[in-house]
């Protein structure tokens, strides 16, 4: 399971989670762990944070970051998906969903490590990525790079010890 911010204009327009720029980042990011945006549609659940598009941010780069007013408007939803799902892995794309998962820890304390911990009373891996929108320049430091490196591999590991993606398995369990 997937759990980004928040939908943009993009996936309004498109009806379709990750479809615009951040998009093709994320699944560029995906791709280099092991599964083409075809497979990880198809094999993954993609949640947000909030489920409406917040409006474009004041300062004109990006979209608003959801309130935290919205956040927890929207807690029941993500709450049922979750329980609903049972994923085995989580990945928390960006500032709120790690948050909401991990805490309010600095990024390079989180991207890059596998995390365990309990979600809805059960059990699951998370492993955070960096937000991929062009406006957020995390990313683009060095050291921070390695990490979201870092954070492929053990989406690759992760991905393979499920199963995702290997339809000769019989019993997977749901990312």
């Amino acid at each position: 399971m997937l759990v980004g911010q928040a939908p943009g204009k993009s996936e309004v327009e498109g009806r379709r989670a990750f479809a615009g720029r951040a998009g093709r980042t994320l699944f560029r990011w995906l791709d280099r762990a092991g599964l083409d945006e075809p497979t990880f549609r198809h094999e993954a659940y993609i949640a947000a944070i909030t489920r409406c598009y917040p409006g474009p941010s004041p300062s004109g780069r990006g979209d608003r970051v959801p309130s935290l007013d919205e956040q927890a408007h929207c807690s029941p939803w993500l709450d049922a998906e979750l329980d609903l799902i049972r994923p085995a892995l989580i990945i928390p794309v960006g500032r709120l969903a790690i948050d909401r998962f991990l805490g309010g820890q600095p990024l390079d304390r989180l991207v890059g490590r596998v995390h365990h911990s309990r979600v809805r009373g059960r059990r699951a891996t998370l492993i955070p990525l960096p937000h991929p929108s062009g406006a957020s320049s995390w990313v683009n430091l060095p050291t921070n790079r390695v990490l979201l490196d870092r954070a492929l591999d053990h989406l690759r590991t992760a991905f393979a010890e499920l199963g995702v993606g290997d339809s000769r398995r019989a019993t997977r369990q749901s990312a």
